[in-house]
């Protein structure tokens, strides 16, 4: 099936019905993620991978008591960093030229460009900035997990400060940005299941340019 395919066959899972997801897709979806472009290529994110029923009961609560996050296989956390800062920077890119074999001063003005203008802003701009660029592995995510035909549903609706609590996440210098349940839909209870899939009309969500 095209991408296309897969968005239109994918829909916000209500009700999941407990089948375990195989490794292998699992393993897809987060690769799908892990190759997501970001910002300076700086990956200001990580995913945590939960799969205890123990902490998926203890996140229930947290999570407005939704069913999906007992229900589901696996629970993807997708957590950004709490602030940018030079040390941060200067390692991704230490990384980046050492796997390319490339000189480590190579780019030294970009770093510095970079630094300078991140250094000027606040804390909060710098959690928010890095939540945006999670984002985007996990819209990669939602796709990729269409492709495995494994349910998702995308999940902004918990405390962010009790589940960093709960997941110890402040040790990292990471904040919860959204969580991404996987597993497959119970077609006999999710009232969703069945429902048209409504999106706005391409003549209104298109803007012709002027």
């Amino acid at each position: 099936m095209s991408l296309l395919e897969n968005l239109a066959w994918r829909y916000a899972t209500k009700k999941m019905n407990g089948k375990a997801v195989p490794q292998e897709k699992v393993e897809y979806i987060l690769e799908a993620a892990r190759m997501s472009p970001s910002s300076s290529g700086l990956q200001p994110y990580r995913v945590l991978v939960i799969t205890d029923p123990e902490i998926k009961e203890k996140m229930k609560p947290i999570a407005w008591d939704q069913s999906q996050i007992t229900d589901a296989s696996h629970i993807l956390v997708f957590a950004s960093w709490d602030k940018y800062t030079e040390e941060k920077i200067q390692e991704v890119f230490h990384k980046t030229l050492e796997e390319r074999g490339l000189p480590l001063d190579r780019m030294d003005d970009y770093k510095e460009k970079l630094w300078g203008l991140y250094s000027q802003l606040s804390e909060e701009w710098h959690a928010n900035h890095a939540a945006k660029q999670a984002y985007i592995a996990f819209g990669l995510a939602i796709a990729a997990a269409a492709e495995q035909k494994v349910d998702a549903t995308p999940m902004e609706g918990f405390d962010n400060a009790a589940m960093d609590e709960l997941l110890g996440l402040e040790e990292y210098g990471l904040k919860s940005a959204v969580i991404l349940p996987l597993g497959y839909r119970d077609e006999t209870a999710d009232w969703n299941v069945n429902l048209k899939k409504v999106r706005t009309p391409k003549e209104e969500f298109l803007l012709e340019t002027v």
